[in-house]
């Protein structure tokens, strides 16, 4: 999906599209970090930067969706956290590097080259030290879980991710469980690919 169609989805919805909480994978990687400076690309209606925010990091959050940005700012203001907010399509948007202390990149499904181009300034942004967090819907997802994208070329694995990270030491890559209540009140579990990555 290009922007104007993230526009019109999240436009669809008179509040967030997303819970206004945090991702679980990301609170899992992330809570425990001493605040710094953090980017989250990706950032959507902003739910995990203004999580990180209110957790006293310097926090900036890029999206492509000006719609998107516009309610992140808005939950921003209503939990009365500060967070810089850029309107930027992450296949142009260079981040300064060697700047940040932790880098969030959750949900974001390119095709590959794209992704791993992404990805590389991601690594790059990240100042010694520096944690990257890669969250994704898994190509597992598609016969064992629920919902995401169901094209398979944009779907992410622990293996493909580690792949594109080459020069910082991994973590954690693991395939993890999400449970998802759906519409008619089932709990089922969606599949995500879960990567994380430290820059020594």
């Amino acid at each position: 999906m290009d922007s104007a169609a993230w526009d019109a989805r999240y436009a669809s919805a008179p509040d967030l599209v997303w819970t206004g909480e945090p991702n679980r994978f990301a609170v899992e990687e992330l809570a425990a970090l001493p605040p710094g400076r953090a980017l989250d690309l990706a950032a959507g209606e902003g739910r995990n930067a203004v999580w990180l925010a209110g957790r006293g990091w310097e926090v900036t959050a890029v999206d492509f969706s000006p719609v998107a940005v516009d309610k992140g700012r808005r939950l921003a203001d209503a939990r009365g956290v500060r967070v810089e907010w850029v309107t930027a399509d992450l296949l142009g948007y260079a981040p300064p590097a060697a700047a940040f202390d932790a880098v969030l990149v959750a949900y974001l499904h390119l095709p590959a080259p794209d992704r791993a181009a992404v990805l590389a300034r991601a690594a790059g942004a990240l100042a010694p030290g520096g944690v990257l967090v890669v969250i994704g819907h898994d190509l597992t997802n598609l016969t064992d879980g629920i919902g995401g994208p169901q094209d398979p070329a944009i779907l992410l694995s622990p293996e493909a991710v580690v792949a594109t990270l080459p020069g910082l030491r991994i973590g954690r890559a693991e395939r993890a469980r999400r449970p998802v209540t759906t519409e008619d009140g089932r709990c089922v579990d969606a599949i995500d690919t879960v990567v994380t990555a430290v820059r020594d």
